[in-house]
């Protein structure tokens, strides 16, 4: 199993780096090979050809993806799984990442409506919103990656808020849910709690 961690988080530390090293060694003690990517190593959506995005013209490409976009779109296409995490800020995920989905979905969405399959389509998808700082906030940005993982065809496995005060637990749950996944629990099935 391939595992891909998207990750929005512009700092090399701090509670949402060491929450997505929790994720992949979750997914790595499931069995997974992983990788992660930054989205603060790629650009913004140009909504380019007057708004239509010329990626629903040239085959779900972007024009401008050779700054890292194509390798980020290409490895997610080609995972079995994969997970988004982000500090939270302003009550919604980062700049970075939301750049981000936005670009990816104007690529990707639209494969939904043209028959094509999208990238993450049937894929089960990890998501967590890290509130170091005020511990506040978490609802919003969890409803706007399940939201994104919608328009773009993934299943969501788990959501996940997560802050300095409840990360002894959530962190285990982090690792727990990953492993999960790659050890291949699907959606919607049931796992037994062993206490």
């Amino acid at each position: 199993m391939k595992f891909v961690v998207v990750s929005g988080n512009p700092k090399k530390d701090g509670l949402t780096r060491r929450m997505t090293d929790e994720i992949i060694r979750g997914a790595k003690d499931g069995g997974a090979e992983t990788c992660e990517v930054s989205a603060y190593d790629m650009s913004y959506c140009r909504s380019c050809n007057g708004g239509a995005g010329q990626c629903l013209e040239d085959n779900h490409k972007c024009v401008f993806g050779k700054d890292g976009f194509d390798y980020a779109q290409e490895t997610i296409r080609n995972a079995d799984a994969v997970a988004f995490i982000s500090p939270v800020y302003w009550e919604e995920v980062s700049e970075g990442l939301k750049s981000f989905m936005d670009r990816f979905r104007r690529c990707e969405s639209s494969g939904i409506f043209n028959h094509r399959k999208a990238a993450l389509t049937g894929k089960p998808v990890l998501l967590i919103a890290s509130a170091g700082g005020s511990g506040l906030d978490m609802i919003e940005p969890l409803k706007e990656m399940e939201r994104f993982v919608h328009h773009t065809g993934g299943m969501v496995f788990d959501a996940i808020g997560i802050n300095r005060w409840n990360q002894a637990y959530k962190g285990r749950t982090i690792y727990e849910a990953a492993k999960a996944i790659a050890e291949g629990v699907k959606v919607g099935e049931t796992i037994e709690y062993a206490g």
